[in-house]
């Protein structure tokens, strides 16, 4: 029978990483706790602050952002008139509970005026701690991905279908996707790009509004409208998928010649 023994210093920051990793940032014991009543109950000096200004609109409790409103989302997306409008919006928005499990917004990298957009599914550990997507090894990857073909971050607009880790790196709900989603189409029409590629399938699966897998998919240009924008659009391999899977990169790498292909043609080169 093994020994119980204590664990060493590198050992519980090893043990802590996997628990934050895994999206688990509460300490939980013996006793439940309702943290949203907590949340939600007024404290002391908010109370002071009310009293003395009755008519100040009251907090709203942390339990109302869980449950969000399509239609309220769409109504807000369509009232930004540039990126750094629609920025502020999401940071305001309380309607998708990711984004109380999320380090911060992770809105957007590249340039803004880019002709092309690439559209991944949701952000990973490094980009929730940077506030960018695309910046850990699938980033790295990515950038030489785009490299491979003359393009960088300053030719490129990258986005996520939504902008706030999951916990856990899970994949998002359908529920948060639909949430979501009016952002996504706000960013795609303020953008305006002549080319689209998504990363993953998600990311195109909500694009292409199908569920077929990313394998059956990939390669295949499709003329698509996000929001109101329509556009050509190509599906590939997600970076991630291919540091797991190094054989696929050949068809990656396929991918990219033909979005090389199709931006010759269209005189983006």
């Amino acid at each position: 029978m093994s020994q119980v023994r204590e664990l060493d210093k590198a050992e519980l920051l090893a043990v802590l990483d996997w628990y934050r990793a895994a999206g688990v940032d509460l300490a939980v014991g013996e006793d439940p706790v309702d943290r949203f009543a907590k949340s939600a109950a007024p404290q002391p000096a908010q109370q002071a602050r009310q009293a003395a200004t009755p008519n100040a609109p009251a907090r709203i409790p942390a339990t109302a952002a869980i449950t969000g409103d399509p239609s309220e989302a769409r109504r807000l997306a369509a009232t930004a008139q540039s990126l750094d409008e629609l920025r502020t919006i999401l940071e305001a928005y309380n309607g998708c509970s990711l984004k109380f499990r999320a380090t911060q917004l992770v809105f957007a990298d590249g340039n803004p005026e880019a002709k092309i957009v690439l559209i991944g599914e949701a952000p990973g550990a490094e980009e929730d701690r940077q506030g960018k997507p695309f910046v850990g090894r699938s980033g790295q990857l990515l950038d030489r991905m785009l490299g491979a073909i003359g393009l960088d971050r300053t030719k490129v607009f990258i986005v996520n279908t939504v902008p706030w880790r999951p916990p856990g790196n899970r994949t998002p709900t359908p529920e948060e996707m639909e949430l979501c989603l009016p952002f996504l189409n706000r960013q795609v029409e303020l953008v305006a790009p002549r080319l689209v590629m998504t990363l993953g399938g998600p990311a195109m699966q909500t694009v292409f509004k199908t569920t077929s897998g990313i394998i059956k998919m990939r390669g295949r240009w499709q003329d698509v409208s996000i929001g109101t924008h329509e556009v050509p659009a190509l599906p590939t391999l997600h970076p991630a998928y291919l540091l797991r899977n190094p054989a696929a990169k050949q068809q990656a790498w396929a991918d990219l010649l033909s979005l090389k292909m199709k931006m010759d043609s269209l005189g983006l080169s």
